[in-house]
């Protein structure tokens, strides 16, 4: 099989680089700056073990690569608001022997949040979807780094919206011989749903900075997280509990931060950051993906009858930074915690007096 990469990003481009060190045949697709640098010096793979340089065949769009072949798999490996774009541009691409890429191609969406492979689904017949736990960096355009060892990522793989078959364990068995786990399961969206409740920290990072220890913003973060959970009971969805995704993670990777020559970095350093989300601040790139994280939450909490003012309010300010171009991590966590009080507030009718003696005795109790 060619794996064809849409999306030779953070994610993209260790799973890219991975499969082609095992001996894969791989298409990278990007675009600008990072399809500039592909194209001109190759991905550079930074990870425990050592930076590699690949250099592999890339393209900015179906057009270069003219007609696909029938064992073509296409990864789909952008931000969730690339999805239209990117799905509209290789949908339609003539495979050998007759049909297009929607009619005939396996369509793998390695990205965060379950929206993709819903919009995936309204054109492409096999759409598989992919829980993806690789902590992966973009340094800068041509440079990747991912700090996970001995395996680099655990990407729990399935048929969307379930089931298994030949071709999921096909792929699962390439990903397994390039240092990843790649777990066949029926329940992909399970894993996908767990893993959405622990990116609705991503937009606390993106707008006030990398967690840690801080008290406050940990605090937050529980608040958050306890409005999903309450959203998905509304909605009636299932996703695996913590004990059953700290065993399916156990020891089996160890995170050893890394800068772009590849030697350890400090916690926080520039290959630490934050998430794909604080990724996206840093780059300026002007969106971010919480309309599918934050926002999965609050599109469910209206349709369920569930009010969701922090996830509302996390994903209007991670939208409003990313527009204005703002700073990742800016907004002092106090400033947050105040914002989020007074939302919580508004939604339960306090009068303003009461929100401002709220807020304050939350921040002396903490």
């Amino acid at each position: 099989m060619r794996y064809i990469i849409i999306g030779a990003g953070a994610v993209g481009g260790a799973v890219g680089g991975r499969l082609a060190e095992a001996g894969h045949d791989v298409v990278l697709v990007a675009r600008g700056a990072q399809y500039e640098a592909l194209r001109a010096r190759g991905l550079r793979l930074v990870t425990p073990d050592g930076p590699r340089t690949h250099r592999l065949p890339t393209v900015d769009g179906p057009r270069e690569l003219g007609e696909l072949r029938a064992g073509d798999v296409l990864v789909l490996a952008v931000k969730t608001q690339d999805s239209p774009a990117a799905l509209e541009a290789w949908g339609p691409v003539p495979v050998a022997g007759g049909g297009t890429a929607a009619e005939r191609l396996p369509l793998v969406c390695a990205q965060n949040g379950v929206e993709s492979q819903r919009l995936a689904l309204r054109r492409f017949r096999r759409v598989y979807g992919m829980c993806v736990w690789l902590p992966a960096t973009f340094v800068e355009p041509g440079v990747v780094s991912a700090a996970g060892t001995p395996l680099t990522g655990i990407l729990h793989l399935g048929r969307f919206p379930h089931g298994t078959d030949d071709t999921a364990r096909a792929v699962a068995a390439d990903l397994s011989a390039s240092r990843f786990e790649a777990p066949v399961v029926a329940d992909v969206t399970r894993w996908q749903y767990a893993k959405l409740l622990a990116n609705l920290v991503n937009a606390i990072e993106a707008v006030s900075g990398v967690i840690d220890s801080e008290e406050e913003a940990i605090a937050l973060h529980g608040r958050v997280r306890a409005e999903g959970e309450a959203v998905l009971a509304a909605a009636g969805i299932p996703y695996t509990s913590k004990e059953e995704q700290k065993e399916a993670r156990a020891d089996k990777m160890r995170l050893v931060p890394l800068d772009g020559s590849g030697r350890p970095d400090g916690p926080g350093g520039p290959a630490r950051g934050g998430g794909s989300s604080w990724q996206s601040l840093s780059r300026g790139t002007g969106t971010i993906e919480a309309d599918y994280l934050n926002g999965e939450i609050a599109l469910l909490g209206r349709l369920h009858g569930v009010p969701t003012p922090l996830n509302d309010l996390l994903q209007h300010l991670a939208n409003d930074f990313a527009r204005e171009r703002r700073a990742a991590g800016s907004m002092p966590v106090a400033e947050l915690v105040r914002l989020a009080d007074d939302a919580v507030a508004s939604v339960r009718g306090e009068p303003q007096a009461l929100r401002g003696a709220a807020s304050a005795g939350r921040r002396a109790s903490s």
